[in-house]
């Protein structure tokens, strides 16, 4: 009786608690309120609890970042006008034809149409890109600590600081049967070359993907300028970028569910195993996936330049403008779609399912009055919700990690990411409540005393960040040219001007001459006038000018010393912020102090 008597108490705890959460956490009016993190613990357990803690961690550090990004677009948008670069491509005397931006059916075209392109290059690519970047990094770094730290205050006060889950795992394998046969760890060389073949065939497959897009883009545009409308003529490299990014986001719905069929191949021997394997494995995948043509377009298609011989150029001011199109859109359609899946599926199937249930008479619905009616209303209501998944964190964790890779490794080319993922993860922590608490089953909770394995993705995330961003400026953005004209070639120097703009004449000295009557079949379209193109190439031969080596040189030792420099920094923020609190090191080296002293008493 007494037995029965705790199921109770325990079934209306329970209760009690759902009612709780329901009404001061998964609800809309409380998405700038504090979770209730202890409460969350209790009613679904600590992994669940963990995940939703490091989620609000991760939201509220976003704040600074999200500020820090804006702050970079506003200065950039302040001096717009001020611009010199955007001043030489948009005034109305300038008559730089340039050259066509493919090889077939591209006509030759005016530099000042790219008024607008130029203008929206210079909100995020100008000063202080640079100093945003070493901020991410130092950002990314920052928080990782800070995160480890409050991990450990938590499950500390959760009495699971040092908790082994394998032991927890075989425990339980003993309690569910006394005669289980232990599984040892065991690695077969022959499945692991397999797993490779298989992972390398399939990130081949994305990279052919990421042709293919290259290949669609350069086909749209050229459809574009063979427009009859002007409105899509001059802006068909914009729209090809649009539908490319369109594009790309449908290829990863479908490469996501080949994915998820693709990886369990291998039999892993506990849970937890099986889990890790499916997470690097799937992340693997996903990240080439989302970052296949951003890597094209941030490192390859700046650096096939020319006279229309690789099919696509980049614009006057750069190709970091085609990356950020290309960021946001794909990080727009993601989070926006994938919230709208993530919560109307099952709230469409609740909804379903409530209304083909048919009324049923009192005494079918309401059992005789007895200690355990509280316990069975309970279970039978949230019976009748939706069927949760074992690995439902999952899909969770990994929307976050593709998102916090967007916000930290090609950031320096899309500063508003941080402020796009702040927005979405306060409705997320919110979408997320409410799908658990009032559309699905109660997860059956399960201790943890970190996010696993994820950690250690959050640490390579934050190394891929360093390069990226350091690639970024030196490759994509204009910093660098615009550098070494301003104290090389620049009016400035060889002219010691001081009263005008050190960029003045950038636009002229970036751009290459072609000469059209070296082409037969081009001299009728343009007999006078030569072309230009975004090279530095010597006129008589187009071999490489001294120019462009004096950049090269330059890009090359800019990138050396800012990883270097961003690296150093991430070791300098790890060691100088201890990953455990000296106050939770204490109180648990004073616990084993008091144990060993009892034994030995």
């Amino acid at each position: 009786m007494l037995f029965l008597y705790m199921i109770q108490f325990c079934c209306i705890q329970k209760e009690n608690l759902g009612q709780f959460l329901k009404m001061n956490w998964a609800r809309w009016r409380d998405i700038f309120y504090k979770q209730p993190i202890e409460e969350i613990r209790k009613y679904f357990g600590e992994k669940v609890a963990l995940y939703f803690a490091w989620l609000g961690w991760y939201t509220a550090l976003l704040f600074p970042a999200a500020v820090s990004g804006l702050i970079l677009v506003i200065y950039g948008f302040i001096y717009i006008d001020s611009n010199q670069v955007s001043k030489e491509i948009c005034a109305v005397n300038t008559t730089i034809t340039m050259c066509p931006l493919c090889d077939q059916g591209c006509p030759f075209w005016q530099l000042s149409e790219t008024c607008t392109y130029a203008k929206v290059t210079h909100l995020f690519d100008n000063e202080g890109t640079v100093l945003f970047a070493i901020f991410m990094a130092l950002w990314a770094t920052v928080f990782l600590e800070l995160w480890k730290r409050h991990r450990a205050t938590v499950v500390s006060c959760w009495k699971l600081y040092c908790w082994d889950e394998d032991e927890e795992e075989l425990a339980l394998e003993l309690i569910n049967n006394p005669k289980h046969d232990l599984r040892e760890y065991q690695h077969s060389y022959f499945r692991s070359i397999i797993v490779l073949l298989l992972v390398l065939l399939m990130i081949c497959v994305l990279i052919g993907i990421a042709h293919a897009l290259v290949i669609y883009r350069v086909l749209v545009m050229v459809t574009f300028m063979q427009s009859s409308c002007n409105f899509i003529r001059e802006r068909a490299n914009t729209m090809a970028v649009l539908s490319g990014a369109v594009l790309h986001y449908v290829t990863i719905v479908i490469m996501t569910k080949v994915q998820i069929n693709a990886c369990t191949f291998k039999k892993p021997r506990t849970f937890s195993e099986r889990e890790n394997n499916f997470t690097v494995k799937i992340f693997t995948f996903q990240f080439v996936t989302h970052f296949s043509s951003l890597i094209y377009i941030a490192f390859f298609l700046g650096s096939f330049s020319g006279s229309g011989t690789a099919g696509v150029q980049c614009h006057p001011s750069g190709c970091i403008t085609d990356l950020f199109i290309q960021m946001a859109t794909i990080m727009i359609l993601k989070q926006t779609l994938s919230n709208c899946v993530e919560y109307l599926s099952p709230w469409l199937n609740y909804k379903f399912q409530k209304s083909c249930k048919k009324p049923q008479g009192k005494g079918k619905v309401h059992m005789e009055k007895g200690a355990l009616d509280p316990c069975k209303e309970e279970w039978l209501r949230n019976y009748r919700l939706n069927e949760v998944n074992i690995f439902s964190l999952f899909d969770e964790f990994l929307e976050m990690m593709i998102q916090y890779s967007f916000t930290t490794v090609f950031v320096a080319a899309f500063p508003l990411a941080p402020l796009l993922a702040f927005v979405n993860n306060l409705i997320e922590i919110r979408l997320d409540a409410i799908k658990m608490v009032r559309l699905q089953r109660r997860m059956v909770p399960r201790k943890a005393n970190d996010i696993g394995i994820w950690l250690q993705v959050l640490e390579g995330i934050g190394i891929l960040s360093v390069i990226g961003n350091g690639l970024v400026i030196a490759i994509s953005s204009e910093f660098i040219p615009k550098q070494v004209y301003k104290y090389t070639y620049s009016p400035c120097m060889l002219e010691n001007h001081t009263n005008i703009d050190c960029l003045t004449g950038y636009i002229n000295h970036s751009l290459s001459v072609f000469r059209i009557r070296d082409f037969e079949e081009h001299m009728l379209v343009c007999s006078v006038c030569p072309g230009r193109y975004r090279d530095y190439r010597n006129t008589d031969d187009y071999s490489y000018s001294v120019q462009f080596w004096h950049i090269f040189a330059a890009r090359l030792a800019f990138l050396i010393l800012f990883e270097h420099v961003a690296l150093c920094i991430k070791l300098i923020a790890a060691w100088f912020v201890p990953d455990v609190p000296m106050s939770v090191k204490n109180k648990h080296l004073k616990q084993k102090h008091r144990n060993l002293s009892e034994e030995l008493e």
